[in-house]
């Protein structure tokens, strides 16, 4: 920072930051839009800036509830990876990595995406052989993944307890390079500068309280700012989406759950990758700030609420432990609850649905982030040509009927 910008900022920051321009608008709702996106998280928000700059559609707007971001897009630990076991979920995931290496010279926003590799541990032989046919499933597939065994693992992250002794012995990993991690926060404001640029209305503080249906078709939402039209509706409400559906008069294939997180205290850069674990069942990476990022399993109890309970962090930290014995004596400095909706075969629903003009993108479970720009791009070109990409066609409502589900239990195991 130059002692310019400095100067600036203490100057306004006296002030109140008063005269800073706005980085998107805050417009009143208008009466009708071409289409209208509910949920302004990072899914939503990448939806409307692609129905924009890909299709050309700027009288859109982007409605929700609270302030961008403050959903799950918030509350998640920022994991980027596409190391993912079934074809069509490769793919998907590998395209949203593809976005994530541009994104911030597509934004003119730094998303801080840093390429730190993701690793996923081995504890026994039953992982050895699973993980290995990952790999050589992500490489047919052209997803960069490599195995590591344990010397290697012991050299490419040398804080890791790899002990032949522990209780969980380590006998080697996956390592995806170009993975990593990014700013939540900033993924979820360059996408709303960028929409609004184009011409999209970002509309925070708008509940949609219920949908007009007209003859099997959507024609508008009901909101707690007025009744808005549109001919189409785009839902991505992450854990809320079993509510929009009933609403609407559906019932999709999802359960809602809570999933904690929690930061350790700063301390010095130690970690510089992200660390998974199936088995002991925890993952850790090391924020900008210095403080441990580490989660675990969602909690068994469906609940819509955005807490969740002291035992899932009792078992998050021993887990920890088990892998970073230094970890023992840090203190916590916060945890956290989100809520991710989960599909019963643990992959995503991006579809139209039987409400003509109606769409639905939901069921991304634990790992919604990492898909951000992937799911946006794939939504926006099912919304704008009324049917799916090839790389999301695998993800349609249909598939609950025909049997081809796309079954991610084992690659998504830890949430992440």
């Amino acid at each position: 920072m130059t002692k310019y910008s400095l100067l600036s900022l203490v100057r306004n920051a006296g002030r109140g930051h008063r005269d800073w321009r706005e980085a998107w608008r805050s417009p009143e709702p208008k009466p009708s839009y071409d289409a209208l996106i509910i949920g302004g998280g990072g899914h939503g928000l990448a939806t409307a800036y692609y129905l924009a700059s890909e299709h050309g559609l700027t009288n859109i707007a982007v409605l929700e509830k609270g302030w961008i971001g403050g959903g799950n897009t918030g509350r998640n630990t920022t994991i980027i990876r596409s190391n993912y076991l079934e074809d069509a979920s490769s793919r998907l995931y590998d395209h949203a990595v593809d976005l994530w290496e541009g994104l911030s010279r597509e934004l003119n926003f730094n998303v801080m995406f840093s390429q730190r590799g993701v690793m996923n541990l081995a504890h026994n032989e039953h992982d050895v052989r699973e993980l290995r046919r990952r790999v050589h499933a992500n490489q047919l597939n052209g997803v960069d993944a490599e195995w590591l065994w344990r010397d290697e693992v012991q050299a490419f992250c040398p804080v890791l307890n790899c002990d032949p002794a522990a209780r969980y012995p380590i006998l080697g990993a996956t390592l995806q390079r170009r993975a990593g991690v990014a700013r939540h926060d900033a993924v979820a404001w360059g996408y709303a500068r960028g929409a609004d640029r184009r011409g999209v209305d970002v509309v925070e503080n708008c509940e949609v309280t219920g949908f007009i249906i007209r003859n099997g078709e959507v024609r508008g939402v009901e909101t707690t700012r007025g009744e808005i039209r549109a001919p189409k509706i785009g839902v991505v409400t992450a854990g809320h989406s079993s509510v929009m559906a009933t609403m609407a008069g559906l019932r999709l294939p999802i359960e809602s759950h809570p999933l904690q997180a929690l930061v350790s205290e700063p301390i010095k850069p130690i970690l510089d990758t992200v660390v998974m674990s199936n088995a002991v069942h925890v993952y850790v990476s090391q924020s900008d700030k210095g403080e441990l990022v580490i989660g675990a399993g969602a909690d068994l109890y469906n609940s819509y609420a955005q807490r969740g309970s002291f035992p899932v962090i009792e078992e998050t930290v021993r887990a920890l432990v088990e892998l970073f014995p230094f970890t023992s004596r840090l203190s916590m400095l916060r945890s956290w609850g989100g809520i991710v909706d989960i599909c019963p075969d643990a992959s995503p629903i991006i579809s139209k649905t039987p409400v003509r003009g109606l769409y639905f993108n939901c069921g991304w479970g634990t790992g919604g982030f990492k898909a951000t720009p992937g799911s946006g791009w794939v939504f926006a070109h099912t919304m704008a040509r009324d049917e799916p990409h090839s790389l999301n066609a695998p993800f349609t409502i249909e598939r609950f009927h025909s049997g081809a589900l796309v079954a991610e239990h084992g690659a998504a195991a830890v949430a992440h």
